[in-house]
């Protein structure tokens, strides 16, 4: 039986890492965004004084918010609560693999859902469901008790970890399927990498240099990145394990270069963590045989491995059309149709759903004969086989009701699933189990990216000051910044509404209320060094649009600024903090309250939270993370040195 006990254990333990700093980075940004002075108040989501009764309230809402008046506090205090023991849970899990089991993330993965209810827009992101789904799929990868099935392999594990690996594959797929289906011509004709590293949210400084690298070899990157998002998932599920973990590498080849350029928050390290489903405790472990047969099989699976890898290269050369040019360049460009390409998906997708339900096959099948053959005595038979066979009736309703969500990818293939499953996955698609997938589906900022620069002024004539934020774009001489794993989602969705207007992204009049108030949770969010009006408000806001481009090669030896900009023009109009029918809006949408709704009466523990949050708001946000993350490697290494030195 291929063991995955070391394998799953460092999944799990990478699982904590990114609940870690999603919890961290959610509890950072809780009084900007959720508190009553916030945004986008979460007690306008929740109605605590109804009499609706509380088990009514909960099916039409799930979140353990609803008991914030059992500990006398209101919503917001309750948010801190939820977030300090799902930081405190996964922190616990991340130092000790003891804490890795099922309990510890079926509670992990309820806080953040419970958060998850009440985010808004701000929580409108796919790597948020896409960490409650594979937190999910940790409570049935993580042993139920650490004494039972934590310290050895058992025959179930391998079931219940082939579900991740389901899921990366379809992550990965999805991604790269959704960027040709949606006809975008910059995929299309190569370009999306000569205009991502400058159009992205919020960029590292490595994107600057990265957008400014030859536009040929841009090109040449943009097809091995469909290639890595196209072909080599279907290689998760090939038989030869060398192949696997050249996928592995690949992979994080890839995550890795978009940490570098790209400031995508716990995204990235979570797709890692995915990764490590491609590997086997062999991978960790290597033991060398004298074996002559052993070494005739490792002799062929490298040569399959070679073949493999070769054939994809060089489908490459022909459909990518890739050629090297007299100056030694290599000249790329995709040498198919949307119409073939369509076709292909067709038939790609029901024959991915054949693999994988072959795949799932042999691997239930293999961990019901090494229940019944390997395990020793007559109990431990019977109960091995009978957790393997709950096991896999789990797996198999979570690879049923996933296939719903992945046959989104083809009109013809999603028209042809069973209103039966639709019917099964539809219970249950409010918890986000299962969800579809497929990130930058469009390039923008084809002509440069857009920016909304927020200016005020105690006169409706001018001066206007800029305000900045903490990371996006504004001050075209602050320098770019290393932001991840946290992410600042009011920068995020700043990045958003330049796209549209501010009719299509109402928190903006939130926004601009709060900063006419001066509202400290606000400010605490953005650039309150550069604060333009840091004794008193201004009496007017307004906003305008600016296109930004990144400065030219030529003053990268004396370079004062990233960037160039020019004004667009105006993006909302001006507003004053009395302003009617900004008042009548706001009140209409229950952000504006005459006094709080529900009175905290837990003065200890009210106490206790506010000083907590007042050590934490003193250090800035992504240091925090991984100022946490250090002292659990630390606690770690140090664990694991007094173990060495007791076994002496």
């Amino acid at each position: 039986m291929v063991q995955v006990r070391y394998t799953r254990n460092l999944f799990l333990r990478g699982i904590c890492v990114i609940y870690l700093f999603a919890f961290l980075s959610f509890y950072i940004q809780i009084p900007g965004l959720y508190g009553d002075n916030g945004i986008l108040p979460a007690r306008t989501q929740l109605d605590l004084k109804g009499r609706t009764p509380l088990f009514q309230k909960l099916r039409q809402k799930p979140t353990l918010l609803w008991f914030a008046p059992y500990f006398g506090l209101n919503i917001e205090y309750m948010l801190d609560v939820l977030s300090l023991i799902g930081i405190a849970l996964s922190f616990v899990g991340f130092i000790s693999q003891k804490f890795c089991i099922a309990f510890v993330f079926a509670l992990l993965w309820l806080l953040y859902y419970s958060l998850y209810q009440i985010g808004q827009t701000f929580m409108w992101f796919q790597w948020d469901v896409l960490l409650l789904e594979a937190g999910f799929l940790c409570i049935l990868v993580a042993p139920f008790c650490y004494s039972q099935r934590g310290k050895i392999s058992t025959p179930s594990d391998v079931v219940t970890f082939w579900t991740v690996r389901w899921l990366l594959f379809r992550l990965m797929f999805s991604s790269g399927v959704v960027k040709l289906t949606s006809g975008c011509p910059i995929w299309w004709k190569l370009d999306a990498l000569n205009i991502h590293f400058e159009s992205q949210c919020i960029p590292t400084p490595l994107a600057w240099y990265a957008h400014h690298l030859p536009a040929w070899f841009l090109r040449f990157t943009t097809v091995i990145v469909n290639i890595i998002e196209l072909v080599i998932p279907f290689l998760f599920f090939f038989p030869n394990r060398k192949v696997r973990i050249i996928a592995f590498y690949t992979q994080v080849f890839l995550q890795i270069h978009i940490i570098a350029t790209g400031n995508y928050n716990f995204f990235n390290f979570l797709t890692i963590c995915l990764c490590i489903s491609l590997l086997d405790d062999h991978f960790f472990y290597k033991r060398k045989s004298k074996n002559d047969s052993y070494n005739i099989i490792k002799y062929f699976s490298t040569i399959l491995c070679i073949l493999v890898y070769g054939g994809i290269f060089y489908a490459t050369y022909i459909y990518y059309n890739l050629r090297l040019s007299d100056n030694w360049t290599i000249q790329s460009n995709i040498a198919f149709t949307q119409d073939q390409f369509d076709y292909i998906l067709s038939r790609a997708i029901p024959l991915s759903i054949h693999i994988g339900v072959v795949s799932l096959a042999f691997t239930i099948a293999n961990a019901i004969v090494v229940s019944l053959l390997t395990i020793k005595g007559i109990q431990n038979k019977i109960f091995a086989t009978f957790v393997t066979i709950f096991y896999t009736a789990a797996v198999c309703f979570v690879f049923a009701i996933s296939i719903v969500p992945y046959a989104t990818l083809h009109h013809t293939y999603n028209s042809t699933i069973p209103i039966q499953l639709r019917q099964m996955q539809g219970k249950v698609e409010y918890l986000h189990l299962v969800n579809s997938y497929g990130l930058f589906r469009r390039m923008t900022g084809v002509e440069g990216r857009l920016e909304v620069i927020i200016e005020g002024s105690n006169n409706i004539d001018g001066p206007w000051k800029e305000y900045e934020f903490l990371y996006k774009p504004g001050n075209v001489n602050n320098s770019l910044p290393f932001v991840a794993p946290h992410q600042p989602r009011l920068d995020w969705q700043m990045w958003f509404a330049a796209l549209g207007t501010y009719h299509q992204n109402p928190w903006l009049m939130s926004l601009a209320y709060r900063l006419l108030r001066g509202q400290p949770e606000i400010l605490a969010l953005m650039n309150n060094v550069e604060n333009p009006f840091p004794e008193k408000p201004p009496r007017y806001i307004k906003a305008s649009l600016y296109r930004y481009h990144y400065t030219p090669w030529s003053q990268s030896w004396n370079k004062q600024a990233w960037w160039s900009r020019e004004k667009i023009g105006e993006y909302f109009p001006i507003f004053s903090h009395d302003h009617p029918p900004l008042i009548e809006y706001l009140s209409k949408m229950k952000i504006i309250q005459d006094k709080p709704v529900y009175k905290v009466i837990n003065e200890p523990l009210k106490l206790l939270l506010d000083s907590i949050r007042s050590l934490v708001h003193k250090i800035e946000a992504s240091l925090f993370l991984w100022g946490v993350f250090t002292a659990g490697c630390t606690i770690i290494v140090t664990s694991y040195n007094n173990s060495v030195l007791k076994k002496k």
